[in-house]
């Protein structure tokens, strides 16, 4: 019954607001222009914003097009990768406080990558509510300006990525592809790339400093991140199963209603959550032998939040990264005013749920030596 979808009414937090009007006319087309009649509210908001999306996105292509299709691909960026609900959020946000060394793509961004240009100044001040003060899943602060996934950029430029099986449920499968894009075709992978460098180029034209980029999804395409860059530095995350995997059904409990465009079929969540951890480690698994060893780094997220500052310290030394002795004060700085942060709490999962997610996860309870 519609009274159980949960915010429903909502028409914020949601990042298809970023897209131009011919690719919503093609998303729509892709999914048979089937929308629940209970989201149709979203789509009209999403088919306006398109309009004018499209509008400011011809003049910034006339603006800047020439100069960000001539600047240099940016060289070595900093992949933070892990599966979600892992600590991927609190490393970036860490990393991120070191201004001197990194730039990284901001929430306006990743959602506006064809418009941010000419639109973010104005669109920021006369839209903050568009974006909640908090992260609905973990009440970790949210801004335009925070430190954001860069998966929603390609996504809205290329139409190819696994989240739009959040706002289009009856097509999941199809969507969850773009995970590892190990079982699709080439001139799609192709397309992905150019764009995903495209956007990397944008955010470098006026900004030299090294790239700063977290997306799980990533944690199973190294082999295509390190096709468009070489020479990419790495950070694994990783956090106890049971977890994970408690922190992602509350995820889909409460900011995947803010997508949704399809009543989504809740008795296939688990299912989902637990096959995609299975595919992302399958291939991660797969790639990890491709990067040297000096320019990847693994960590616990139980270390990370026990210790953060001489965590980070371990990053910078094993990366070769350098000034984190200058970097230290503000970082410690930081960690600091998190102190009255409260975390999600649950409780235990059920014993059926646990032998489930042991038997189905394993390898990521050997990996990290955790226990069942």
């Amino acid at each position: 019954m519609n009274k159980d979808l949960k915010h429903r009414w909502s028409i914020g937090h949601n990042y298809l607001t970023g897209i131009t009007f011919g690719k919503w006319c093609k998303l729509l087309a892709e999914n048979g222009f089937q929308i629940s009649p209970a989201y149709l509210h979203r789509a009209v908001v999403i088919t306006l914003a398109s309009l004018s999306n499209s509008a400011c996105a011809a003049i910034e292509t006339l603006r800047y097009g020439r100069a960000i299709e001539q600047a240099r691909v940016p060289e070595a960026p900093l992949f933070i990768l892990g599966h979600w609900r892992s600590g991927t959020t609190y490393l970036h946000e860490l990393l991120a406080q070191d201004t001197a060394q990194f730039q990284f793509p901001n929430t306006y961004q990743v959602v506006n990558p064809y418009t941010f240009f000419t639109t973010e100044n104005f669109a920021t001040r006369m839209f903050p509510w568009l974006v909640p003060e908090k992260r609905p899943m973990d009440n970790m602060a949210l801004k335009f300006t925070s430190p954001q996934e860069d998966e929603f950029a390609p996504l809205l430029m290329t139409l190819t990525s696994l989240y739009l099986g959040t706002s289009f449920p009856r097509r999941m499968a199809h969507y969850d592809r773009y995970m590892t894009f190990r079982d699709v075709d080439r001139h799609v992978v192709e397309a992905w790339k150019t764009a995903f460098v495209q956007f990397c180029k944008k955010l470098s034209l006026h900004d030299d400093r090294t790239l700063l980029i977290k997306s799980p999804p990533h944690t199973a395409r190294i082999r295509t991140i390190l096709e468009m860059f070489p020479d990419a530095r790495f950070v694994h995350i990783h956090r106890h199963p049971y977890r994970v995997f408690q922190s992602q059904q509350h995820f889909f409990d409460t900011a995947g209603w803010y997508t949704y465009l399809q009543k989504p079929d809740i008795d296939a969540i688990d299912e989902g959550i637990l096959r995609r951890h299975e595919v992302m480690y399958d291939a991660y698994f797969e790639d990890l032998p491709l990067i040297a060893k000096e320019r990847i780094i693994d960590i616990r997220f139980d270390d990370l939040e026990a210790n953060s500052v001489d965590e980070i310290g371990k990053i910078y030394e094993h990366l070769a990264l350098d000034g984190f002795a200058s970097f230290k004060p503000k970082l410690r700085e930081y960690v600091d005013s998190l102190k009255g942060y409260q975390k999600n709490k649950f409780a235990d999962l059920d014993p059926a749920t646990k032998a489930v997610v042991a038997e189905r996860w394993k390898r990521s309870f050997d990996h990290g030596n955790y226990v069942k």
